[in-house]
């Protein structure tokens, strides 16, 4: 297919066009005539595939030369695809098992096969559901701590990192896109934002907090300049894919090397999404309840998060950086450092969190997590608290001091009516 042209991929060309490629055969089986193919595609950006058959199940994803969710008003370069593919080769050497397996990539077509996840759900699916997910917290915990820990001047030799930090440089289309809609555009009235109505009042104080929006550019000074560690880049609730008990990580098409605390924030603040707009999904006999497990889940995401970068410091500290020459090797400990390095980490964490509460309510892609609840006054009500939540993180994110603070706060804010 490599030397084609371009071609998205329909339903009715996929199996003549992929029926020839060993890889995918070998999962689905060589007879096309027994493929079912759906086209299950719900993101914002690329076309995907289901391919199914007696012999086995496979994920077809093809990037398209614009953005889906607007159209072909708004290209982008099929580029995109080859650096997702990069990214879950890394993911999955620094941390196996955490995402789905490449079966095939071709970079001209902008096509990556790779294990169809049976029977995950998206996570945000689940938790609008109210269904609980065992582990849920150690994973992801793991997996933000290992990617941020073995992709940085921490692990790297410096020349692999620099090189790879680089070739990353090239993402810039997908950069610019979070520059965007999550630093800058949510706070002003830009072409293609929309909210809830009955939000004005509250959008009015967040973009008159000239305080707020300075510090909301300073964590995008960081995002353009701190090349820490490769991010996933779009770590929310619809990038994790989970059973009852096993949880994956898909989708970093927005890969790039920023701040060792993107990830983690942008996952957190998913989860205070979900928490905020519960009791537009059930009942109060069942909503304290999930609301307060929700809150656990993120005090033991960045628990872990701690717990499995000071095991990674401990043992794996072979980079650049706080290198043990300078300290264990004298004789001296290195416990300060890691916990300055782990604060450094939670006040980055803090601030994304906050700015992309913002951005999900204000800017152009929201979560599903508010737009499904079909009341308008109430979901209004539920974003209120989660803007002025989001605020209250952006202006305070040097003195929260941990998760169990962040948790508090959310029930203080949950308790709160602003409309």
């Amino acid at each position: 297919m490599s030397s084609e042209k371009y071609e998205p991929l329909t339903i009715e060309t996929l199996a003549a066009r992929l029926g020839s490629v060993d890889a995918i055969c070998k999962v689905v089986g060589d007879d096309t005539s027994k493929w079912k193919i759906d086209e299950v595609g719900d993101g914002n950006l690329n076309l995907v595939y289901t391919v199914s058959s007696e012999s086995g199940n496979i994920i077809i994803k093809q990037a398209l030369p614009y953005v889906r969710l607007v159209g072909d008003s708004w290209p982008l370069p099929l580029s995109r695809s080859f650096f997702e593919h990069e990214v879950l080769v890394r993911q999955a050497k620094r941390d196996p098992g955490s995402v789905p397996v490449i079966y095939y990539f071709d970079k001209e077509q902008a096509i990556i096969a790779m294990e169809m996840l049976l029977p995950h759900i998206i996570l945000r699916k689940k938790l609008i559901a109210g269904e609980y997910i065992n582990g849920l917290a150690q994973r992801l915990g793991e997996f933000c701590a290992r990617n941020a820990f073995r992709g940085s001047d921490l692990s790297l030799q410096t020349a692999d990192k620099k090189s790879d930090t680089a070739m990353f440089q090239g993402n810039l289309a997908l950069m610019a896109i979070t520059e965007n809609l999550v630093f800058t555009e949510p706070y002003f009235e830009a072409e293609m934002n929309h909210h809830t109505e009955g939000l004005d009042p509250i959008v009015k104080i967040l973009r008159s907090d000239v305080k707020m929006k300075s510090e909301a550019q300073k964590m995008l000074m960081k995002f353009t300049s701190n090349t820490e560690t490769l991010c996933h880049g779009d770590l929310h609730s619809g990038s994790v894919m989970c059973t009852d008990n096993e949880t994956k990580v898909i989708d970093p098409e927005f890969g790039f090397y920023g701040p060792m605390g993107f990830d983690i924030g942008m996952l957190i603040s998913n989860y205070l999404m979900a928490y905020f707009s519960q009791p537009g999904h059930r009942d109060s006999e069942k909503l304290s309840e999930y609301q307060n497990w929700i809150l656990k889940v993120i005090e033991e995401t960045f628990e872990t998060f701690q717990q499995e970068f000071k095991k990674l410091w401990n043992f794996e500290r072979t980079g650049i950086l706080f290198p043990s020459s300078m300290f264990e090797d004298q004789g001296d400990s290195s416990d300060f450092a890691l916990n300055e390095m782990l604060e450094y980490i939670w006040q980055d964490a803090v601030a994304v969190c906050g700015i992309e509460m913002h951005r999900r309510v204000l800017s152009l892609a929201h979560n599903a997590d508010f737009e499904e609840i079909n009341d308008t006054k109430k979901r209004s009500q539920l974003e209120a608290r989660n803007l002025m939540m989001g605020r209250e993180l952006i202006l305070n994110n040097k003195s929260i001091k941990n998760a169990s603070e962040l948790t508090s706060l959310a029930k203080k804010f949950n308790s709160e009516n602003y409309l």
